[in-house]
C-alpha cells in the first residue's frame, strides 16, 4: 500500500473558521513557547503570568502597552494597503527610521526655538520622508520590474546606516560626552502626555484616526475595493480599469507615510532625541500584526494590543524570570509561522490517500 498526502482546496470557508484561525494560531504559538520555557527550567505558568496577565493588571504596564501598540498600529494599518493589493512592502522598518530622521531633523534644526508650528512640521516631515522612501521600491517595480520585496528590505539597512552616520557625525550632540546621539529635543518638539502624570500622548490618537480612516476606505470607497480587487483578482481588476502601476504607487505611498509618521511619533513621544537602534524591529513586528489581524483594520487594532502585551511582558520576564529577550524574537517568528500555517489550513484541507500496488 502506498500513502500520499495532499492539500485540497475547500469549497467554502465558514465564518467561524475565519474567526477562530488567528486565535488557534496564537494558542499554538503560546503552547510551543510554554514547552520551550519548561525546557529552559522555568515555570510555564509563571511565564504566562508575567507575559500576559501582569501587563493587563498593572496600571503602569497598561500605559506602556498602549504606547508600544501606537507605532505598531500605525505601521500595520499602512501595510494593510500593500498586503491587500499583494504588494509586499517588507521595508517598513526603513521607512520608520527615515520618518524619524526627517521629523527629528526638523527638531534639531529648530533646537532652542519655540512655536506651535514646530511639532506639526515634524509630523509632516516624518510622514513625507517615509512616503518618499517607500516610493523607491514602488517606482523600481513599475519601471524596471524589480521585486519590491528585495528593494524594500535592502533599503532598511541603508536607513540604519544613515541614522548611525548622522548621530555619530553631523548631528551628534557636542555636549553628549561623545555618545552617538543628537541633542535632546526642545519642549516645542515633544509630544506631551495627554493627561498629567500619564504617558499616553497624541500619537495614540493619531493611530486611532488612521485606523478609522482605513476602515472607511476599505468598506465604503471605490479605492478600497480597487486595492482588494487588485490583490485577489489582478486580471479582473485590470479589466475593470484599475491601473496596476498607479495602485502600486499609491499603496506604497500610504504605507510609507504611516510608517514615517510612526517613526517621528516614537521619536518625539518616547525617545525625544535621535540615536542608533531607534527602530527596535517595530517595522518587522508590524508585519506580524497585520497578518495576525487577518489584513483587517479592526483585526490589526486587536493584534497590535496582543503583540504589545507580549513585548512589555518580555521586558518584565527578563527581570523576573531571567529569560533572554531573544526568546521573544523567537516567539514572534514562531507566531508568524503559526499564522501562515493557519491561513493555509483554513483554505485547504489535508487529504491522505491510500493506493494499493
Amino acid at each position: 500500500m502506498r500513502i500520499s498526502v495532499a492539500l485540497e482546496r475547500r469549497a467554502t470557508i465558514s465564518w467561524s473558521r475565519r474567526l477562530l484561525t488567528p486565535f488557534a494560531a496564537l494558542a499554538t504559538a503560546l503552547a510551543i513557547g510554554a514547552i520551550i520555557v519548561a525546557i529552559m527550567g522555568k515555570s510555564p505558568l509563571a511565564a504566562l503570568r508575567v507575559f500576559v496577565l501582569d501587563p493587563l493588571t498593572d496600571p503602569w504596564a497598561l500605559q506602556e502597552v498602549l504606547l508600544k501598540a501606537t507605532p505598531l498600529l500605525l505601521i500595520a494599518v499602512g501595510l494593510l494597503f500593500c498586503f491587500r493589493a499583494s504588494r509586499w512592502n517588507i521595508g517598513a522598518e526603513g521607512q520608520f527610521l527615515v520618518g524619524g530622521l526627517c521629523g527629528g531633523g526638523v527638531a534639531i534644526l529648530t533646537h532652542g526655538m519655540s512655536g506651535a508650528w514646530i511639532l506639526p512640521a515634524m509630523l509632516i516631515a516624518g510622514a513625507l520622508g517615509g512616503l518618499l522612501y517607500a516610493a523607491i521600491p514602488a517606482v523600481l517595480r513599475n519601471r524596471l520590474g524589480i521585486s519590491e520585496i528585495l528593494t524594500s528590505l535592502m533599503l532598511v539597512y541603508i536607513a540604519e546606516l544613515l541614522l548611525d552616520y548622522l548621530v555619530r557625525g553631523p548631528w551628534r550632540d557636542p555636549k553628549g560626552f561623545n555618545f552617538p546621539q543628537s541633542v535632546a529635543f526642545s519642549d516645542s518638539a515633544i509630544l506631551s502626555p495627554l493627561l498629567g502624570g500619564g504617558r499616553i500622548h497624541a500619537g495614540f490618537i493619531l493611530a486611532l484616526i488612521a485606523l478609522g480612516i482605513a476602515v472607511i476606505l476599505f468598506r465604503r470607497t471605490l479605492f478600497g475595493f480597487a486595492v482588494s480587487a487588485s490583490g485577489e483578482a489582478p486580471a479582473a481588476a485590470n479589466f475593470a480599469g484599475f491601473n496596476e502601476k498607479r495602485i502600486t504607487l499609491i499603496v506604497f505611498a500610504i504605507s510609507g507615510a504611516l510608517a514615517g509618521l510612526a517613526g517621528i511619533v516614537e521619536v518625539a513621544g518616547q525617545v525625544q532625541q535621535l540615536r542608533p537602534g531607534l527602530g527596535q524591529g517595530l517595522g518587522f513586528t508590524a508585519i506580524i500584526v497585520a497578518f495576525l489581524g487577518r489584513l483587517s483594520p479592526i483585526g490589526a487594532g486587536f493584534s497590535a494590543l496582543v503583540i504589545a502585551i507580549l513585548l512589555i511582558g518580555a521586558e518584565s520576564a527578563q527581570v523576573v524570570l531571567k529569560l533572554p529577550f531573544d526568546l521573544t524574537r523567537f516567539f514572534m517568528g514562531l507566531l508568524l509561522i503559526c499564522v501562515l500555517v493557519g491561513e493555509s489550513l483554513e483554505r485547504y484541507r489535508i487529504v491522505i490517500r491510500r493506493k494499493e500496488g
